[in-house]
């Protein structure tokens, strides 16, 4: 380690919990995304609150970066590593600290699960509806301000969260938010540091609000002739006002690796949705009747009804490995994924624009979309060792982004910005960037808390 000051103070106060080893250091250079890992200084486990606020102010001090690190899920580079600082790895903060099934709430520390917490959850009648694909750390999910396949009814974690627990650049230790149903107190700072991605201060602890297990939840998978079809029809769906909890898109291709990847029996490589009710039977069979009356009327076929809790486990299982079943067509290939979100009247548009330049780029591209709020992703994957590939597609995501933000869309609706989306932020936010720059120094004046990431200073 450069800095052999820090070094000997960091192993006083952690100890073996302080590792130099270099295949240590480089489990924990990069999330699941496409850049190069970058190996840190030193990686380091803080056990509490208070230990994480000593390390922060010996980094402030010596003016060394520091990124925190969860499960390293991560798409949009959020978590690579910074050859001149250290990580910090929240592995060792996994409690749930609190359930308050009265209240329909509870508290946790970052390195909490999402399936982790809803398996303490499920005895108490309650759960925790944000699911994005992977098992990602709720602090991980709060800091990328992150959704999943329920948003549509549940929202997403800047509705969930409604209290942080934040070691700020100074070691400061704040905890910001209430338990109660609204406040009209001050600032809304929990939502400042939701989406931050680590660059604003260190998320130790989260507070959530929780949902009642449904009395019913009902999936099913309808497959379609054409993409757009399939889009109509969740339009359709969202603009009528049905209460749906979950309606996901595959397009063609997609569907037919998670077919081979997840093992789908009965199912063809065509465009699909797949849907999920939650709500009593009776509401549930309104509902489901007035969803397929809207299918047909767009050429969908038969509904297939996942008929137990096995198999309706099993269809979500394989929507949330669709980006494992494109990863899983190379060795050695990267995946490069785009999300973008558009107001759901133009999403439509939009998607029929990916497909032509899809085919325009020469690329093959499976998409999914959680197109109840009009987020989809395009997943392309490639080798690293051929440039062009990585400039082909790029520039099919520059044109998805303008797209999108001359639809009044966002260049991202769930995975953040990282480093792979700061050029794009530029774009959406022109007129923003100087103020999140001024709450960034004034937070963070040394510039230690995941420098680099969403913008550079």
């Amino acid at each position: 380690m450069k800095n052999k000051v820090l070094q000997n103070e960091l192993i006083n106060l952690l100890g073996n919990r302080c590792s130099l080893s270099e295949s240590v250091r480089l489990n924990y250079s990069k999330g699941e995304d496409v850049f190069d890992p970058k190996l840190s200084q030193a990686v380091v486990f803080p056990e509490t609150n208070e230990e994480i606020s000593l390390i922060v102010k010996l980094c402030n001090k010596f003016k060394t970066p520091i990124i925190s690190f969860g499960t390293g899920t991560s798409l949009e580079g959020n978590v690579v590593g910074n050859t001149d600082g250290i990580t910090l790895s929240l592995e060792k903060m996994n409690k749930v600290i609190s359930i308050n099934s009265k209240d329909f709430d509870c508290r946790v520390q970052a390195c909490v699960t999402r399936k982790q917490l809803n398996e303490e959850l499920k005895d108490k009648g309650l759960f925790f509806p944000i699911d994005p694909g992977a098992d990602a750390s709720i602090g991980g999910m709060t800091a990328t301000s992150a959704s999943g396949t329920m948003a549509v009814k549940y929202g997403t974690m800047k509705t969930i969260v409604c209290g942080l627990t934040i070691i700020l650049a100074s070691g400061e230790i704040i905890k910001t938010g209430t338990r109660t149903k609204k406040t009209a107190a001050g600032y809304n700072l929990t939502n400042l540091f939701v989406g931050s991605e680590g660059t604003l201060g260190i998320i130790s602890e989260i507070h959530l609000r929780l949902s009642p297990i449904p009395e019913s939840i009902m999936s099913a998978v309808c497959q379609f002739n054409s993409l757009e079809s399939v889009i109509l029809t969740a339009q359709e769906i969202i603009q009528y006002g049905i209460p749906i909890a979950r309606i996901e898109m595959l397009n063609k291709y997609q569907m037919e690796l998670s077919i081979k990847y997840s093992n789908l029996e009965n199912f063809h490589s065509k465009p699909t949705l797949f849907f999920e009710f939650h709500g009593s039977e009776s509401s549930n069979k309104e509902s489901i009747d007035i969803v397929e009356s809207l299918s047909k009327n767009n050429n969908g076929g038969e509904f297939k009804w996942a008929d137990s809790t096995e198999e309706r486990n099993k269809l979500w299982q394989a929507r949330h490995d669709a980006y494992y079943a494109v990863k899983s067509q190379g060795n050695n290939a990267r995946v490069y994924v785009t999300d973008i979100c558009v107001p759901i009247s133009n999403l439509v548009e939009s998607i029929k624009f990916a497909e032509e330049e899809i085919k325009k780029f020469g690329i093959k591209a499976p998409m999914v979309g959680h197109v109840g709020d009009g987020n989809f992703h395009v997943a392309i994957m490639y080798d690293p060792e051929k440039k062009e590939s990585y400039d082909i597609i790029r520039g099919f995501s520059d044109k998805l982004i303008q797209k999108a933000l001359n639809l009044e869309g966002t260049i991202t609706g769930e995975h953040g910005v990282g480093i792979q989306k700061k050029e794009y932020l530029l774009k959406q936010h022109p007129d923003n960037i100087s103020i999140m720059k001024g709450i960034k120094k004034v937070l963070d004046p040394n510039n230690i808390m995941n420098p680099g990431k969403i913008f550079d200073l």
